[in-house]
C-alpha cells in the first residue's frame, strides 16, 4: 500500500469521515501521481492526479476560466473522462514511491500500469488517459 499521508475531518453530520492520500511516481521522476479518496471537508471526491514535467504532448487547450498553471496534467475521477487540470501545485513528489516499469498500482477504483513507454491510469467505467515524452491522451 502506498498511503503516504492521511487526513482527517469531521463530516457535516459530526461523524468521523476519513479522506486519504497516496503518492507514487514513476521510475524516471518525469510523472508522478497522486491519488486523494473523498469523504471529507478537506478532499470531497475521489480522483487520481498525474503530472509530467515534460508536459502533455500535444498540448491542451488552456481551460476555461484558469489562471493558473496547465498542459501537463490530468485528473479521472471514478466516473467520467478524465480533465486536464488547471493547477497551482504539483503532484511530483520525489520522495513518493517509485511505481516500477512493469508494475500496477490499484486503488478505490482506478488502475494505472508504469511502463518504459509511459503510464496509463483508467478508472472502473473504462475512462483514463496515457501520458509520456512523446505524446499523451485521454480515452
Amino acid at each position: 500500500m502506498l498511503v503516504v499521508a492521511g487526513v482527517f475531518s469531521a463530516a457535516a453530520s459530526g461523524g468521523p469521515a476519513i479522506s486519504s492520500t497516496a503518492f507514487f511516481r514513476t521510475p524516471s521522476g518525469n510523472i508522478g501521481c497522486i491519488y486523494a479518496s473523498g469523504g471529507g471537508e478537506v478532499v470531497s471526491r475521489t480522483s487520481v492526479r498525474c503530472d509530467i514535467r515534460s508536459g502533455l504532448k500535444p498540448k491542451p487547450a488552456r481551460p476555461k476560466g484558469c489562471d493558473l498553471d496547465y498542459g501537463d496534467s490530468y485528473e479521472l475521477e471514478r466516473t467520467g473522462r478524465a480533465i486536464v487540470v488547471c493547477h497551482g501545485d504539483t503532484a511530483i513528489n520525489s520522495q513518493a514511491p517509485v511505481l516500477a516499469y512493469g508494475k500496477t498500482w490499484r486503488r478505490g477504483g482506478f488502475t494505472c500500469r508504469s511502463k518504459a513507454t509511459g503510464l496509463r491510469c483508467t478508472n472502473a467505467r473504462g475512462h483514463g488517459f496515457f501520458m509520456s515524452r512523446a505524446h499523451s491522451y485521454r480515452f
